[in-house]
């Protein structure tokens, strides 16, 4: 158990949680970068051999030298953070309600190699709207977990928590908070998450909704296993989505999640022993580091990466993180199948940022989805999409849950 962490007492309690990571595993933090040994420079002029030298190695510098973890907790502690136990395991969670009344109660799940930091954004504009232009009748409650074996959260200590898994758990701690209706929103892992819950059609759920969502028809996703060509008559769209699928499986951007998927506790070894290596390795995944190395925020500082990558090295979850591929099987999210889809019978709500890897087409949603209420395409924005734009993608969660609202 992390020193800080307040563990939920037995049965249904929830206990206040504050972050306050000892000293001296920053102290030893700053001193293992010191010591990193670096490899040779990549023999190539791109990312095809993974994150170049020229790139990593002045934020890791960084990160040894300049960087300070304290903000981060603070930014942190600046919100109401719990901790109660459900399935045998400690739930972390940020619980945030609005000032405004009948607020719509709403639970995100953050993704890999995200945590709770890149939903923070999102905080302000979604209980408060009228502070960002938004109106009162358009506020949620916000409810943010960490996801089992990622942050603050327990660690799992035995198989079987996989996005099933977690949705049951997610329905537990929305009922143990008190709300008896709510909503899901997911990107990344939030994705089979949320969906998960659609499927289980949770008490009280009204809809979710999903900026990465499951939508690649059996028949397109058999084609891109053997490599093949575009099957004939797709539209437009359709084509760009298949052609980006293609070129990202042989460009091996999914790499990270064959390796996690198979072997997780292999490649835990150095990326828990080494903080070089743990930083390599998140940047690894594209959506994580196309943020970080294009992004045109101005805002937008080493920082903000730097909270993340060290979340997951102060409280050694990379293992334990990294094991949601194996539980998966090593699939992808998009890749999930139509028997993830087929029983959904709840509303779901979909936007398709430009940034992201995978833009789904308006046509294989509606075949995925028998109650598509909301599909829109924006043009800012990628697979983070909520630490990219939070002023966008809560717009987007205003409007997408506005007809469920009326339910109510």
């Amino acid at each position: 158990m992390l020193p800080g962490t307040l563990r939920a007492a037995p049965g249904d309690a929830i206990r206040p949680f504050a972050v306050s990571m000892p000293e001296e595993w920053i102290i030893e933090l700053r001193r293992r970068i010191a010591a990193t040994r670096w490899p040779d420079r990549e023999t190539v002029n791109d990312q095809s051999q993974g994150i170049e030298l020229e790139k990593l190695k002045p934020l890791v510098e960084y990160w040894g030298a300049g960087y300070d973890w304290r903000k981060a907790e603070a930014k942190l502690n600046a919100l109401p953070q719990f901790m109660t136990e459900i399935d045998g395991l400690d739930i972390h969670f940020i619980h945030v309600r609005s000032k405004h009344p009948n607020a719509l109660p709403l639970i995100m799940t953050h993704g890999w190699p995200g945590s709770v930091l890149e939903l923070l954004k999102t905080v302000g504009p979604l209980t408060d709207p009228t502070a960002y232009g938004g109106r009162a009748e358009d506020a949620f409650d916000l409810v943010l977990p960490s996801m089992p074996g990622y942050g603050f959260s327990g660690k799992p200590t035995d198989t079987g928590w996989g996005p099933d898994r977690i949705a049951l758990t997610w329905a537990k701690l929305m009922e143990r908070i008190g709300y008896t209706s709510c909503v899901a929103q997911g990107g990344d892992w939030g994705s089979p998450v949320s969906s998960a819950m659609a499927r289980q059609a949770s008490a009280g759920l009204l809809g979710i909704h999903i900026n990465l969502p499951a939508v690649v028809p059996p028949e397109i996703a058999a084609v891109l296993a053997t490599g093949g060509p575009a099957p004939a008559g797709l539209s437009e769209q359709e084509r760009a989505a298949f052609d980006a699928l293609s070129a990202s499986a042989k460009m091996g951007n999914r790499s990270y999640a064959i390796v996690m998927g198979t072997r997780p506790q292999t490649v835990g070894y150095g990326i828990t022993d080494s903080p070089a290596g743990l930083a390599a390795w998140m940047l690894g995944h594209p959506g994580f580091s196309r943020w970080t190395y294009s992004s045109s925020d101005p805002e937008k500082s080493p920082d903000e990466v730097l909270d993340d990558i060290t979340l997951y090295w102060l409280t050694n979850t990379a293992t334990s993180a990294g094991r949601l591929y194996w539980e998966y099987g090593g699939r992808s999210p998009v890749f999930s199948g139509p028997e993830m889809t087929s029983e959904i019978s709840l509303p779901v709500a979909i936007t398709v940022f430009p940034g992201e890897s995978y833009r789904a087409p308006e046509t294989w949603a509606r075949r995925a989805y028998q109650n598509l209420i909301y599909f829109h395409e924006v043009d800012k924005g990628g697979h983070f999409a909520a630490w990219e734009q939070p002023a966008l993608f809560s717009a987007e969660l205003r409007a997408a849950f506005r007809p469920l609202r009326r339910s109510l």
